[in-house]
């Protein structure tokens, strides 16, 4: 029972579910200075957010990991999609190491800091023997909804290209939301409309799509 509980203390928010408004710090290297955001506020100004959640600063697949999405971070603003690289680190901590790592010296995204872990329990990615969290990547939609999630374990870095085909993917449903993406969809390719004439006839409706 206890086990249990502690379960779902590590693992508060499912897909579909709103997540809970967090408050926190971060460290900015566009403006190389110290903010204070918090959820909700993208959610006002109807953003979408990539959650980017990584080990530690100063470890070794981390700074791989973060200057690969970087590289697509002009693409996903003009999508009007934040990413928010965030881990247990504090502030100061992501400050140092964008100064001394020069993966990190071009990226132009939110650094947040979650010192308590409160956050990474929140998504299910908190090591709580380590005191650091998982490789989770996080996709929430304007109204604050879980739509997207991916967890890697420490020795196996994420793949940018495929967060950026699957972003591409949700943005497309939620401006077609009777459509659906098949597997491997990417953009400008013919998606999919659900319907009963579709049952057991999908490739059918493929390849009418394709000619």
């Amino acid at each position: 029972m206890q086990e249990a509980n502690e379960n779902k203390e590590l693992c508060s928010v499912q897909l579909g579910q709103k997540i809970k408004d967090f408050s926190f710090s971060t460290y900015n290297p566009v403006t190389d200075s110290f903010e204070e955001h918090s959820f909700s506020e993208y959610g006002l100004l109807r953003k979408w957010i990539i959650l980017y959640f990584y080990p530690a600063d100063f470890t070794f697949v981390c700074p791989t990991e973060l200057a690969d999405i970087g590289k697509y971070c002009k693409q996903l603003k003009d999508m009007n999609v934040e990413i928010i690289s965030i881990s247990t680190d504090s502030k100061f901590t992501h400050l140092a190491w964008c100064k001394a790592e020069r993966l990190l010296s071009s990226i132009n995204f939110q650094m947040a800091s979650d010192t308590t872990g409160e956050i990474a329990q929140f998504f299910g990615v908190y090591d709580k023997e380590a005191g650091t969290a998982l490789r989770g990547t996080f996709i929430i939609n304007p109204d604050s909804v879980l739509v997207g999630s991916e967890i890697n374990f420490y020795n196996v870095g994420r793949n940018a290209a495929e967060l950026m085909r699957k972003m591409q993917a949700y943005v497309y449903v939620e401006k077609h939301p009777h459509q659906a993406c098949p597997a491997a969809w990417k953009e400008g390719e013919a998606a999919l409309t659900p319907s009963e004439d579709m049952v057991g006839r999908v490739a059918d409706f493929m390849t009418n799509k394709q000619d």
